[in-house]
């Protein structure tokens, strides 16, 4: 084929749709696949259900270093809070699960369950506790006990696993808006997920933020499970960055994105599979490119955070900020993150300051550039300077 016309079909814009693209370029759109297949696709040690290798193109997943650069550094602990929180309500509502923001506040606060809710929040807050520790390695016993403490524990009985199996014993359907699919053969689950933890586990050129999103798509591909396996893809995806060194990984929300492009998310997996009619391969390229394009490359926006936590930091060494305003702010990170509160609602929140000393501190932390404030008729809401 012309290179010419080779490089205008691959960074076509509807390219990740075959089905516009061959009408498009119909004379020409199968001799395009036959030489992305024999020069671009990159194969993965990973099947799909015919037994054959899974695909992608490496150069269409393009991830910025200044997201790279995030994740890999600490974080104020202050933001884990609040980041956990909007994981576990993100994660939860992609599955039309509905968690209050105060039932998640209270489990994160140490409170006993003390209702079915909580009891479901309390296991997703220990699954993340599982997960955010580097000893616990990715191998099937321990996703075993991420799944169990965070979904199986708490499915109907038609949906649990029986004892002593790690994964389903029986078929399952995955239906879409758009399209309707069939899971693994349940007998080739245990197999197919081998390959998978090896494939964690092993060391390889793949970048590793496109790894993890191998990682998911797999999971959510085969469905081990018979419910919850996208809230298991998206654990496992942040577990394997962790393990991997991305120290931030706790700290940023992927979910919260995912939630908001949530048809974007669901159209990648039926693009490849719709996809699969014309070229015969499960290529992943749609999902990396949601996944760069919406997740990672949307965190970018947070070196703007770094920069407010610098600052924040020079005043503290300077002296120039209290021990109690030191308090109040990390409060503010913690449990408003980027939203806005008003001085009553901190004064009542926080219950260890004074009105006239919470006062102070909004005014004092917006003139050092920290918070911005916002006036509603009579009343002044304040938030972080991002």
């Amino acid at each position: 084929m012309d290179i010419k016309l080779f490089t205008k079909i691959l960074n076509d814009k509807q390219f990740t749709n075959y089905k516009k693209m061959s009408y498009k370029y119909k004379d020409n759109f199968k001799e395009f696949l036959t030489d992305l297949e024999s020069l671009f696709y990159t194969k993965l040690p990973l099947k799909d259900f015919d037994g054959n290798p899974i695909v992608y193109i490496e150069s269409r997943a393009n991830i910025n270093n200044n997201v790279v650069k995030m994740l890999s550094h600490s974080q104020n602990e202050s933001y884990g809070f609040k980041s956990t929180e909007d994981e576990i309500i993100a994660t939860s509502a992609i599955e039309s699960i509905d968690f209050s923001r105060e039932s998640v506040r209270n489990i994160l606060k140490g409170f006993a369950p003390k209702d079915e809710e909580e009891n479901r929040i309390a296991g997703i807050k220990k699954g993340f506790e599982l997960i955010s520790d580097t000893q616990n390695s990715i191998t099937e016993e321990n996703l075993h006990k991420l799944y169990m403490m965070t979904v199986g524990d708490f499915l109907d009985d038609n949906a649990k696993l029986q004892d002593g199996m790690l994964y389903r014993n029986d078929s399952v359907y995955i239906i879409s808006n758009q399209l309707e699919h069939s899971g693994l053969d349940y007998k080739k689950i245990p197999e197919y997920m081998k390959l998978l933890i090896d494939f964690a586990n092993c060391d390889d050129k793949i970048d590793d933020l496109v790894k993890a999103s191998v990682i998911h798509f797999y999971i959510a591909y085969i469905h081990p499970y018979f419910d919850g396996n996208g809230r298991i893809a998206r654990l496992v995806h942040l577990w394997f960055l962790i393990q991997k060194g991305y120290q931030s990984t706790l700290f940023v929300p992927f979910s919260s994105k995912i939630e908001k492009t949530r048809k974007a998310y669901y159209n990648a997996y039926t693009a490849i599979e719709e996809n699969k009619r014309y070229s015969g391969k499960i290529d992943i390229t749609p999902f990396l490119i949601y996944f760069a394009d919406n997740v990672y490359n949307a965190y970018d926006e947070k070196t703007t955070n770094d920069n407010l936590l610098r600052e924040y930091k020079e005043y503290l060494d300077n002296g120039e900020i209290t021990e109690k305003e030191s308090q109040l702010w990390k409060f503010v990170l913690s449990n408003y993150g980027t939203g806005e509160f008003s001085t009553k609602m901190l004064e009542k929140d926080f219950q260890n300051a004074a009105y006239a000393t919470i006062r102070g501190f909004v005014q004092k932390f917006e003139r050092l550039g920290l918070l911005s404030s916002t006036k509603y008729g009579t009343r002044i809401k304040y938030k972080i300077n991002t």
